[in-house]
């Protein structure tokens, strides 16, 4: 049997915070305001999968008031996230996702991010779809206000 689920995440950016994305480090002057490192892309993954085990979403299993997860390394959420789809039997087919921002461009970096990726999930960087995008300056995306991701991904139940 296969599930699609479907994740969303937008985090407001300001000066003198790290640009964490997709499992790496991006240089600007720019990062995302969050309880954790504010990797929208991992965020948006986690959901979609949790989504598609009808798991609820990430704020339910790593919530923001949480002490110990303060400033965590998001792909230690998407580590967890993936052992607790694999618990309820299923497994990861793939992603796809698309970033929403204006600057930087990550065009570059997408090949990295999907290493980054397919490591921590144990898949495939082919099963690994990222795409970029800007809002042509409208919207906080478009006055660098802000950055959005979006994932769909597909998980398949094991026998």
């Amino acid at each position: 049997m296969f599930r699609i689920g479907f994740g969303y995440d937008v985090h407001q950016l300001a000066e003198g915070h790290k640009f964490i994305l997709g499992g790496i480090e991006l240089l600007h002057s720019k990062g995302p305001v969050a309880h954790s490192d504010g990797d929208v892309l991992i965020h948006a993954i986690c959901d979609a999968m949790l989504g598609a085990a009808n798991l609820r979403d990430i704020g339910y299993h790593f919530p923001d008031t949480s002490d110990e997860l303060k400033g965590i390394d998001s792909t230690k959420l998407l580590e967890q996230t993936n052992k607790l789809i694999n618990k309820k039997g299923y497994c990861l087919v793939n992603i796809d996702s698309t970033i929403c921002l204006q600057v930087p461009k990550i065009k570059d970096k997408i090949l990295q991010m999907q290493e980054v990726l397919a490591s921590v999930l144990g898949i495939s960087t082919d099963a690994i779809s990222i795409k970029a995008t800007t809002t042509e300056r409208l919207g906080y995306v478009g006055s660098e206000d802000g950055i959005d991701a979006y994932a769909v991904v597909l998980i398949e139940k094991q026998a």
